[in-house]
């Protein structure tokens, strides 16, 4: 066995070890059986889970080679970076010089730039190896179009692909549906799974990564759906991470606070980002936006990114590099009155789900994604939707800049929105210059 096959089995090995123990101590006052003490989940479906999670060959659905472990990396805390995604492939054409039918299941057409115009053949996996994305496809609404970049006319083309990096599955049991602080618009009003929160379940996101990326042929069954679910609901990204779950689970009044050992510098951080950042990020996932701040968020971290129009600037985003500039899509959009606008982006969000566009800024459905959780985010570089930020450093500068948009959007007389101030007055969020190495060292820890 390869040390990278070693190293990936260790991780998920040592995770579902954790989550037998974690309930272990309780077994006495429960009465489940203890074939049912693996962190809430039935060990023999934990197990199936993690068999079913590392199959490629996924027996009886016809797939593309394709596993679950092969996008979401056990190695690199479940997910997939850009740095894992280039060396996978370097490591293929050294392999191909030996044995030209070598293989990497990563690397299949559909996540090829050039699938549309090349399908089976398509060999361009610049999204993939540059900025670690995969294609996402999705039915365009009713409603919209997608216009032809050649002819600046609608276009016949049915569905959109936006470019979405692959998010970690490690603490999904404290995502999802909470119930709490609802969207005006389903689909999952209280919040879902992937990015733009369209699964209600993890077995509903199961059946899409299957259908969509593995590419089966038949319908996978729902034993296998619930496996996959129960295996990734006993993984988390720290001990206390995992302990915080468990007693969420049980039903405890009181919750253990699933940060570690805090120096001065960081019990300021998290100071700063509970006031900050925790209006957004808050709940015990740190992905529950807390009244009246809404459900879901524009962020302004697509592309292209608003630009001021007054001089000299009062916010400056960092411009997108061309190799993400390059998924900039333009839609036209029949808004409810009958009159069409354009716009454009390299990912509507939640809008590709509704139609809904044309109304205030915060209220439709424009570029607005889920709000993700930041546990264990130390080790989940990079960061947004798309990979965009490299560093926790270039999310704070990012998220400065947007704090500073905010007030400019504004209609005059309008209260401060939640997410820049406590009063509605006055702009009292934000980091401070000198608060942002705290900020950074306390995000460090997560």
């Amino acid at each position: 066995m390869s040390a990278t096959k070693s190293m990936m089995f260790g991780a998920i090995i040592t995770a579902i070890c954790a989550a037998s123990m974690s309930t272990a101590g309780s077994a006495a006052s429960n009465s489940a059986a203890p074939e049912d003490q693996c962190g809430g989940e039935k060990c023999i479906a934990v197990v199936r889970g993690l068999v079913g999670f590392l199959d490629r060959r996924l027996h009886g659905l016809a797939g593309n080679g394709r596993s679950c472990a092969d996008c979401h990396m056990p190695t690199d805390n479940f997910q997939l970076s850009p740095a894992d995604a280039e060396t996978r492939f370097q490591l293929l054409q050294a392999r191909r010089v030996r044995n030209r039918h070598a293989d990497d299941p990563l690397f299949r057409p559909v996540d090829a730039d050039d699938f549309r115009l090349n399908g089976i053949n398509a060999s361009d996996f610049s999204n993939l190896r540059e900025n670690g994305l995969i294609r996402v496809t999705i039915p365009l609404p009713a409603n919209m179009r997608l216009i032809d970049p050649a002819t600046s006319a609608p276009s016949g083309e049915v569905e959109a692909d936006v470019w979405r990096m692959v998010p970690t599955v490690n603490n999904v049991r404290l995502t999802g549906a909470d119930g709490l602080n609802p969207w005006t618009r389903g689909p999952n009003v209280s919040g879902g799974y992937q990015l733009d929160g369209r699964f209600g379940s993890l077995q509903e996101q199961a059946r899409g990564a299957l259908t969509a990326h593995a590419q089966v042929g038949f319908a996978p069954p729902q034993r296998l759906l619930d496996d996959l679910s129960a295996f990734q609901n006993v993984l988390f990204s720290s001990p206390r991470v995992r302990a915080l779950s468990d007693a969420i689970r049980n039903g405890a009044t009181v919750l253990p606070d699933a940060d570690p050992p805090l120096n001065a510098l960081e019990q300021q951080g998290k100071v700063v980002f509970t006031r900050a950042c925790g209006q957004c990020h808050g709940g015990p996932g740190q992905s529950t936006p807390q009244a009246p701040a809404v459900r879901y968020h524009d962020i302004a971290t697509q592309c292209p990114r608003p630009v001021d129009t007054v001089s000299p600037a009062r916010f400056l985003f960092k411009p997108c590099p061309a190799s993400l500039a390059r998924n900039a899509r333009t839609y036209e959009i029949m808004l409810a009155n009958g009159t069409t606008v354009r716009r454009t982006s390299s990912d509507p969000g939640r809008a590709l789900l509704t139609g809904f566009v044309g109304g205030a800024p915060a209220a439709d459905d424009w570029n607005k994604f889920d709000v993700p959780s930041v546990r264990g985010i130390r080790g989940t570089a990079p960061y947004f939707h798309n990979n965009s930020a490299a560093t926790l450093e270039e999310v704070v500068d990012h998220y400065l800049e947007l704090f500073k948009r905010v007030p400019t959007q504004l209609p005059p007389g309008v209260r401060m929105p939640p997410i820049i101030s406590t009063d509605g007055v006055n702009i009292d969020r934000p980091p401070t210059p000198e608060e942002v190495p705290a900020l950074l060292a306390y995000m460090r820890k997560l």
